[in-house]
């Protein structure tokens, strides 16, 4: 992994990725994602978690423009509010590799992209993916996909059991402090790590799924912000726009290596104080609610 310098990222108007990113969209096709099946074998596979981001923290963020390179990616220039099934990381991402990714927020049932099958699940139809596995990641495998875990927080730092279970799932798992909560550059190394894999570790003509829990939105976020010492819905926002600026390098050089289904969402939000309440593991709005964008490209 290269080395990054531990300073606080340069603003986004002077990122020289930028135009060149704006470059890159103009010669490529961002489509919806409905048909999943059908890609199977022909694309690779991204599923990006942006850990504990706020939906109207990502809102505002597009709002203020500090995440321009989102706003390019995303349909309308606006989130998709979404419901998460958990309301804490493990939880979450133990439902998002059996299948069910954060709900649309309105009536349903939904169906689903990917699901692993069981008998009376009502939120699959035709164009659903599912898998004769207990998980998503398995099922991706058994169609020939080489399956990366790029951990960011401590449930993926196969430090101790627990640490270890969501990593298992996939045949090859990377953490270390660099890629976690407390590095000023940890999205900038994952997202580096994500692409040395994909163009020197796998072979081309291998499908490849890969999945990155960032980790920059998470607290402590204020470490994104000058001079501030506590997390807030700014800090937060501050951070995102960290990760915004590092979103170029990575969806170009994985699309060069094949076309991509993207999967970008967060795992839930995080409370600043509404209510009283602090943090996440609670059922409150500002946990539940969730920003969700996918694509092929």
């Amino acid at each position: 992994m290269p080395s990054m310098s531990n300073s606080i990222p340069q603003n986004a108007a002077e990122d020289p990725e930028r135009e060149k990113f704006r470059s890159f969209l103009s010669h490529h096709v961002i489509s919806p994602l409905t048909k999943p099946r059908e890609l199977i074998a022909t694309h690779d596979v991204l599923m990006i978690t942006l850990d504990a981001l706020r939906y109207d923290v990502a809102q505002d963020a597009l709002a203020a423009g500090m995440t321009p390179n989102f706003e390019d990616i995303l349909p309308g220039s606006s989130w998709e509010l979404r419901q998460t099934p958990g309301n804490f990381t493990y939880s979450a991402h133990q439902a998002f590799f059996a299948g069910f990714l954060p709900t649309p927020d309105s009536p349903g049932p939904h169906a689903r992209l990917f699901a692993a099958k069981f008998s009376g699940s009502e939120t699959t139809d035709e164009d659903t993916l599912v898998f004769e596995s207990a998980d998503i990641v398995s099922g991706f495998a058994s169609l020939g996909y080489h399956t990366v875990c790029i951990g960011g927080v401590g449930f993926f730092n196969k430090q101790n059991p627990l640490g270890c279970v969501l990593p298992s799932l996939f045949a090859e798992s990377h953490w270390d402090e660099s890629l976690s909560v407390t590095s000023r550059n940890s999205t900038a190394n994952q997202f580096s790590l994500a692409v040395d894999i994909a163009n020197h570790s796998v072979a081309a003509d291998k499908r490849l799924f890969t999945f990155i829990n960032v980790s920059a939105l998470h607290q402590p976020n204020c470490i994104f912000s000058q001079n501030a010492t506590e997390d807030t819905k700014q800090t937060q926002m501050e951070a995102l726009a960290y990760v915004d600026r590092h979103i170029p390098m990575l969806l170009s050089r994985l699309r060069h290596r094949a076309p991509l289904i993207v999967l970008i969402f967060s795992d839930h939000g995080t409370a600043y104080g509404e209510d009283g309440y602090v943090g996440h593991r609670i059922n409150h709005e500002t946990v539940l609610t969730v920003p969700y964008i996918d694509f092929v490209i």
